[in-house]
């Protein structure tokens, strides 16, 4: 059995005048992270890896989640491919996923994460938001071998 957390990067901060990979979190961002970390903690339970793109509110989203969840930081890995707002590349991404993992957590960008999900699960969405989660379930022991898989959903107002 595969699992696949995707977890959208918190609410950012679009006062500064940065480059959009610099964006930080804003302070709202980083209460819901937190609260989502403490609501959720058994989902991320087990995860084998977190993998985070290399935006600075997707990876200050994925610290505070790994401090949260005294989560061990040697199985953080920063990938800069996670860094697009394009379903394609992230699809096959996770198809190449090291099969030794079972439980993946992704940590990055809409429009690509809402619908990555759509692609890989049983139900569809329409709008991932900001440190909005979403678990999807597989069976088989391959990543290249996975398809329409069980989705449990969670976004601010409604809990999994």
């Amino acid at each position: 059995m595969k699992e696949l957390l995707i977890l959208r990067h918190a609410k950012s901060n679009r006062i500064y005048r940065v480059e959009d990979i610099d964006r930080p979190l804003s302070e709202k961002g980083m209460e819901r992270i937190k609260e989502v970390s403490q609501k959720q903690h058994l989902f991320f339970d087990k995860a084998d890896v977190i993998i985070s793109s290399p935006a600075i509110r997707a990876l200050h989203t994925t610290m505070i989640l790994i401090r949260e969840l005294n989560f061990p930081i040697e199985k953080l890995i920063i990938d800069k491919n996670l860094y697009t707002f394009s379903a394609d590349p992230i699809i096959d991404y996770v198809y190449g996923l090291n099969d030794q993992w079972n439980k993946v957590v992704l940590v990055g960008h809409n429009p690509a994460f809402t619908e990555v999900i759509n692609h890989f699960s049983d139900k569809g969405i329409d709008h991932l938001s900001t440190a909005g989660l979403a678990k999807i379930s597989f069976d088989g022991d391959l990543w290249s071998g996975i398809h329409k898989g069980e989705l449990l959903f969670s976004q601010k107002t409604n809990n999994f």
